[in-house]
């Protein structure tokens, strides 16, 4: 499937080629964003037998390394921002590891033309990565503080291809809209039948499935053209619930 994008890193010099999002102020890449990336492309390696993935697309990670992840987490986290973990944020939610995010944005397997449906927001960060991307990104948080800051922390860098929702992710998006491909960032008991109504013949949803304070399974779902569902579990992980009604 092709894939949007010029963004090739180029090491050596630490510039990025090609076009990011108008108003992106970040023109080269960090020395901490390039050990970031060592980072996820060993976790990439050491998962590949689980994910069936050793090397993730230069085009996801050269999307990753173009976040300035400092911007997304909390002033008290900011020493940690190029850690590949997870850093809590505000109301008691969590920033997700940087491979993790790697990865979920990986297995959807995004083209330029693709609209995306993110459920739970957060800080901002998994939209910043999702973006330029595709065609266009609709994302929804439940909790209004996070919801607000997100939304303002990414029009300021110019991300003119994003809607945002405040609302219960259980729902979905507005009734009749369909989506090539929906991430969900915090943890399901069940896939929400809300949310495979809105997937696309042919489209993918990646999502942890588990109870909270066990060890889930990110899971690849994969609707195909007759509307049949194919499974499969990815990885363990570890995500807060997503809350609303379910």
């Amino acid at each position: 499937m092709e894939r949007r994008g010029s963004w090739v890193l180029q090491r050596s010099r630490h510039w990025l080629r090609g076009a990011p999002p108008a108003g992106w102020r970040q023109p080269w890449v960090s020395s901490a964003a390039l050990a970031l990336l060592a980072q996820v492309r060993q976790d990439a390696w050491r998962c590949r037998h689980e994910t069936g993935r050793a090397v993730l697309s230069e085009t996801v990670l050269s999307a990753l390394a173009n976040v300035p992840r400092e911007h997304f987490v909390e002033p008290a986290q900011a020493a940690y921002s190029y850690l590949n973990r997870a850093l809590p944020i505000a109301c008691q939610q969590t920033i997700s590891q940087p491979y993790i995010v790697a990865l979920m944005t990986d297995l959807l397997d995004l083209s330029a033309t693709d609209r995306v449906l993110e459920v739970g927001t957060g800080s901002g960060y998994q939209s910043a990565v999702l973006a330029p991307l595709v065609g266009q990104l609709c994302t929804i948080e439940i909790i209004p503080e996070l919801a607000v800051r997100a939304a303002a922390r990414l029009r300021r860098w110019g991300y003119g291809n994003i809607l945002f929702c405040t609302g219960d992710g259980y729902r979905g998006w507005d009734e009749g809209c369909l989506f090539e491909a929906i991430i969900v960032t915090a943890a399901v008991a069940t896939i929400p039948p809300r949310l495979l109504a809105q997937l696309r013949p042919g489209g993918r949803m990646v999502l942890p499935l588990g109870a909270e304070h066990q060890t889930q399974q990110l899971l690849l779902v994969t609707k195909r053209q007759d509307a049949t569902l194919c499974q499969r579990a990815v990885l363990p992980v570890r995500f807060v619930p997503l809350t609303g009604r379910h």
